[in-house]
């Protein structure tokens, strides 16, 4: 079906304005004479391009005329000559010629043959008349000037050429020699000149109307090529594609409509019904209103849910006003897209968002479980150091001198005095409860140092489980804290297991250095973390130096910068991009979650944990950037005051 041609004809014949009665009039009376003429063609010449069919219709126009006058000349003989036959021969010859060249029209399928016998006749009749009556007034005859219009129009500029010199040469030289006219010949050369005149006009004429002709035969075949290309397009989509006049009638309807509507209504609706009155009345008077709107300029967009044999579908409808001349609404347009599979996209992607949901709410369970196990489980190696301490303290505990020395004293409880004044063991049993006072008070102390190390590791093990039972806040209490303390409270939580191995703890804290606003356990689980990886990395080296370097200081960028450095095992380098990954390890008894942990941790604080290695056995430094967010600066000097235990550099 083609749709540009078909769309605006109809279109056309829906416009609300109409012509007036005069026109109307001029109209008919053109297209009564266009059927006259198409009537005297063959079926292949009305079929044939818009030039043929004109110069076809002007080839009958011409010979109705010719005829005509012939009949009139034949008449004026008539009456002025009762002898017909010798003076009116040339008349005669011609009617019956234009007659049979007329009826030849409407057997031919080309003007070419019926064109040149026409022009012949013409050429040939007006000089036959000129030489038999050997006038002049018949020589320079107007009719003449008939020849380079007719032949240049019906045969083109060659032929036309041909016969208008033919005609030029008799009027000008041949007919003055044979009849040489009574007073000057210079009016034959002027009416030559002027048939030559005729000609070249003619020519001029036919150039700029072959332009336009081919501007216009170049136009329609765009024009087809268009509406073959969108005929092709809207037949080819699977989206039903419908265009309706002003008062809902069907222009256009593609295949997909088509099915569309049989699977809807039971039937496929004719070109030119209505597509509304196959609704049912309530929905007959929403779809009028809808294309009410769209008719007065407004772009509608639809969902519809429809059951279509038995499936539940979802229709996307798009109303759009067709506009034509002045921009005026003359039509609309709808298309339609079956959405039934979006839709229930939609709906999967909904519910596995929700699958997802619940996923990483497990995931966040399961994390933050393994982070308090992580913290947790370094932690109690420190506890498991310390309740060691006190176990092998205890054992030697020397309580068994205090037993012997309560039995002896019951032994001699009847004669004490003399004990203590005659018994050599009486004598030395004030020197020996002195020595035992001095044993039990140094034991006493070193156990007591052992259980505050022990009740601080049970408090940050206290500390990290609150902190994760309240992981839904961002950040835990953020407090005034001291990172050069903090560092020694992880080193110390070490301690006793840096003694039994011999590793070095350097410290290097910058002066002044202000205190920091910060998750105190949050830290701390970070040092702990990265102090613990340290240790195990000097471990497992070679190196008979084992060292571990702590420094605190302000970087360029002015944020508290904390570096723990080891000359332990270091990083491959394929490795340092993974190193912060969930579950990324190298240890064989490894799990991988400490550093992962430890860089969320910092990032919660507002910084940023890095690492950097030379390569294998070089050790590796991480780095902890922290802002500042108030505090005051500590006291000046040169270094930080030793704690209990630390030596300024070094501890073994």
């Amino acid at each position: 079906m083609p749709i540009t041609s078909t769309m605006a004809a109809r279109l056309h014949t829906a416009r609300p304005s109409q012509p007036s009665l005069p026109s109307l009039s001029r109209r008919g009376l053109w297209a009564w004479v266009l059927a006259r003429l198409d009537a005297c063609l063959s079926e292949p010449l009305r079929q044939g391009s818009p030039v043929e069919l004109s110069r076809g219709r002007l080839l009958v126009g011409i010979l109705g005329m010719l005829l005509l006058f012939d009949l009139l000349v034949l008449l004026f003989f008539l009456q002025v000559k009762p002898d017909l036959l010798p003076s009116s021969s040339v008349q005669v010859t011609c009617l019956v010629l234009f007659s049979a060249t007329l009826w030849r029209l409407r057997q031919v399928t080309s003007l070419r043959g019926p064109a040149l016998l026409l022009c012949f006749l013409v050429t040939a009749a007006i000089g036959a008349e000129s030489l038999r009556t050997g006038s002049q007034a018949v020589a320079v005859n107007v009719m003449a000037m008939l020849v380079p219009m007719l032949t240049v129009y019906l045969l083109g500029v060659r032929w036309g050429l041909f016969f208008t010199l033919l005609t030029a040469v008799n009027i000008g030289f041949v007919h003055p020699y044979l009849f040489p006219p009574p007073e000057t010949s210079a009016l034959n050369l002027y009416s030559a000149l002027f048939v030559l005149c005729g000609w070249l006009v003619s020519w001029m004429f036919l150039a700029s109307r072959d332009e336009a002709d081919a501007a216009l035969e170049q136009a329609l075949r765009t024009l087809r090529e268009s509406e073959e290309k969108l005929l092709s397009l809207v037949e080819s989509t699977d989206d039903p594609v419908c265009s309706l006049d002003v008062r809902g009638r069907i222009l256009t309807l593609n295949q997909a409509g088509t099915e569309l509507c049989r699977q809807l209504f039971g039937a496929a609706p004719l070109s030119g019904s209505s597509l509304f009155d196959a609704l049912p009345p309530e929905q007959r008077t929403v779809w009028k209103e809808r294309a009410r709107r769209t008719l007065d300029g407004e772009h509608l967009r639809i969902q519809l849910k429809l059951t279509l044999e038995g499936r539940h579908r979802v229709m996307d409808i798009n109303l759009s006003p067709l506009l034509g001349s002045e921009r005026r609404p003359v039509g609309m347009t709808i298309f339609g897209r079956d959405i039934t599979a979006l839709k229930e996209a939609e709906s999967r992607l909904g519910e596995l968002h929700r699958n997802l949901l619940d996923v990483s709410r497990q995931a966040g369970m399961a994390e933050m479980a393994n982070g308090i196990l992580h913290n947790v489980g370094n932690t109690l190696n420190s506890v498991n150091v310390s309740a060691g301490l006190l176990a092998q303290r205890l054992r030697v505990l020397k309580m068994s001198g205090v037993a012997r020395a309560s039995a002896l004293l019951r032994e001699q409880a009847h004669d004490l005095a003399s004990f203590f004044t005659r018994d050599p063991r009486g004598q030395q049993f004030p020197q020996y409860l002195e020595l035992l006072s001095q044993h039990l008070n140094t034991e006493q102390e070193a156990l007591l140092a052992e259980a505050l190390r022990l009740e601080q590791s049970v408090e940050h093990i206290k500390a990290v489980v609150s902190m994760q039972q309240a992981h839904a806040r961002v950040t835990g209490m953020v407090e005034q804290v001291s990172v050069p303390q903090l560092l020694d409270d992880a080193v110390r939580l070490h301690s006793a297991s840096f003694e039994e191995v011999g590793i070095q703890v350097r410290t290097d804290y910058a002066s002044p250095l202000p205190p920091v606003m910060v998750d105190r356990h949050k830290l701390l689980q970070i040092l702990v973390n990265l102090v613990s990886n340290a240790r195990h990395a000097v471990l497992d080296t070679r190196q008979p130096d084992k060292r571990i370097c702590l420094r605190v200081e302000r970087s360029p960028e002015g944020r508290l910068r904390i570096q723990v450095n080891d000359n332990g095992m270091g990083i491959l380098a394929e490795n340092m991009p993974r190193i912060f990954t969930q579950g990324f390890t190298t240890k064989e008894d490894g799990h991988g979650f400490g550093l992962h942990i430890s860089a969320l941790a910092a990032e919660e604080l507002g910084g940023s944990l890095t690492c950097a290695s030379p390569g294998p056995g070089q050790g590796a430094t991480f780095t902890i950037e922290l802002p500042f967010q108030g505090g005051e600066p500590q006291a000046r000097g040169s270094q930080r005051a030793p704690r209990p235990g630390f030596s300024g550099t070094t501890q073994k």
